[in-house]
């Protein structure tokens, strides 16, 4: 659920700024609150308040069970791992306001990639004002992350370099397409059996 900061966050009464932009454990944006009112809504569901994105103004931080959520990053990092060998990574690029049309385009590219066995770098490109608000970036990752749970994981987790915002995932087992059998070989053995009707 969600994604978090690349370094390991900072957590409840750790986060020292006054006030936050707030995400709800359901992932509706709650806007800026202050911390006191930010830690007791995770409080009262017994969940986390954990800053996902610390160099923002203010602060974005969002209620999660962070426990569960790195236990299930660690197994599916894990098994993504398995019986990987000589992968190539792509990079696909967005646009902190880009439109739905655009949107599911970039992401047919990015399963294409995923399905042929690639890593894919997600860059979210910030311009001029939009710096000020990183949580539009966040939410497009996020909602990528969600799209794609049931054939990749997050390998590297959201970071801010420079003017943009970047996140590496990878395809889960399973989900790699096999390569078939080459055209060549297929015709080599239609070649072979024209020949033995002759023979014959």
């Amino acid at each position: 659920m969600g994604t978090i900061a690349a370094q390991e966050p900072r957590l409840n009464e750790e986060i020292k700024a006054r006030e936050v932009r707030l995400i709800s454990y359901s992932g509706e944006q709650m806007g800026i609150s202050s911390i006191a009112a930010a830690q007791h809504m995770a409080d009262e569901e017994g969940l986390d308040l954990v800053e996902i994105a610390p160099g923002a103004q203010p602060p974005v931080c969002r209620v999660m069970d962070y426990g569960k959520f790195k236990y299930d990053q660690a197994i599916k990092a894990k098994q993504a791992r398995k019986n990987q060998s000589k992968i190539e990574t792509k990079e696909m690029k967005f646009r902190p306001k880009i439109d739905v049309g655009d949107y599911d385009t970039k992401k047919k590219h990015v399963l294409r990639f995923l399905s042929t066995g690639s890593k894919v770098k997600i860059t979210i490109m910030f311009r001029g004002r939009e710096m000020a608000h990183p949580e539009q970036g966040l939410s497009i990752l996020e909602r990528l992350s969600d799209d794609l749970k049931d054939v990749a994981v997050i390998e590297s987790q959201p970071k801010m370099e420079g003017r943009n915002m970047h996140m590496l995932i990878a395809p889960l087992p399973g989900t790699v397409k096999k390569k078939s059998p080459s055209a060549k070989g297929s015709r080599k053995g239609s070649s072979r059996k024209s020949e033995e009707k002759k023979e014959r």
